[in-house]
């Protein structure tokens, strides 16, 4: 799954409608990307969207965590 693409937009729109949302960051990942000359490595680009995502629309684990919880 691309951090930048299908986990923001679906994240963001689940918690727009409604859901309470959890994210298992390291489930994830992005391509490096380039803006206006800018190069953001994919590490960069990742992180910069979980930033986001976890500040706001979803609480962020990770998959030892999900699977921690989901045996319980």
């Amino acid at each position: 799954m691309m951090s930048n693409m299908c986990v923001d937009a679906t994240t963001r729109a689940a918690f727009d409608l409604g859901f309470t949302c959890t994210v298992i960051h390291d489930a994830c990942a992005a391509a490096s990307l380039e803006f206006n000359g800018v190069k953001v490595p994919s590490d960069k680009v990742h992180a910069s969207f979980m930033a986001a995502l976890g500040a706001v629309y979803a609480e962020m684990i990770t998959t030892e965590e999900f699977n921690v919880h989901s045996a319980l």
